[in-house]
């Protein structure tokens, strides 16, 4: 049986991870934590969360990983996805793997809690009249490709044909968090 209020955080970032813990363990979630793939599959042998934070770039690879396992695990499953590197790709597959809401960093508790609610899309969400700028297509472009090399920046640089110290400089510059 699923405890409703069994909150995994999936999170590299161990100061950051304690926080998230705190702040829903004060709104009466019960957290486990989990840094990477590997420590999921191990957590979810035993558990069954209803809820699920995970960040999207963890040291030892990609959060999706644990998105799709989480959501094979159990399809109702309520999971959030964070990120520092936000991009329309890898919120789109996110999505596709399971995931109910993905939100860029920095967010908080509120606005956690708030993506689970969310069932549905918003039609009145405003649309922009403003066309995508080459910088944005760039930025996707690097993202789309980070993601496919399972964010090695060496692989990635490699793939897009530049130096790795210019794509790092790049990522420095556009990371939100």
């Amino acid at each position: 049986m699923v405890n409703e209020r069994l909150l995994i955080i999936v999170e590299d970032d161990v100061a950051f991870a304690n926080t998230l813990k705190r702040s829903f363990e004060r709104r009466d979630y019960k957290v486990l934590h989990a840094d990477s793939l590997g420590g999921v599959k191990t957590l979810l042998e035993t558990q069954n969360p209803g809820y699920a934070v995970v960040d999207l770039k963890l040291g030892g690879g990609s959060g999706l990983a644990c998105v799709e396992a989480l959501h094979a695990h159990d399809s109702e499953m309520l999971i959030v996805v964070l990120t520092g590197y936000a991009s329309i790709a890898t919120a789109v597959e996110a999505i596709k793997l399971g995931a109910r809401h993905y939100l860029a960093k920095p967010s908080n508790t509120d606005d956690i809690e708030e993506a689970f609610q969310r069932s549905a899309g918003d039609t009145q969400v405003p649309l922009t009249e403003r066309p995508t700028s080459i910088k944005t297509l760039e930025w996707e472009h690097i993202h789309r490709t980070l993601v496919e090399a399972d964010f090695n920046i060496s692989e990635t640089a490699r793939r897009l044909g530049m130096h790795r110290r210019t794509l790092a400089r790049k990522l420095e510059k556009r990371q939100v968090k």
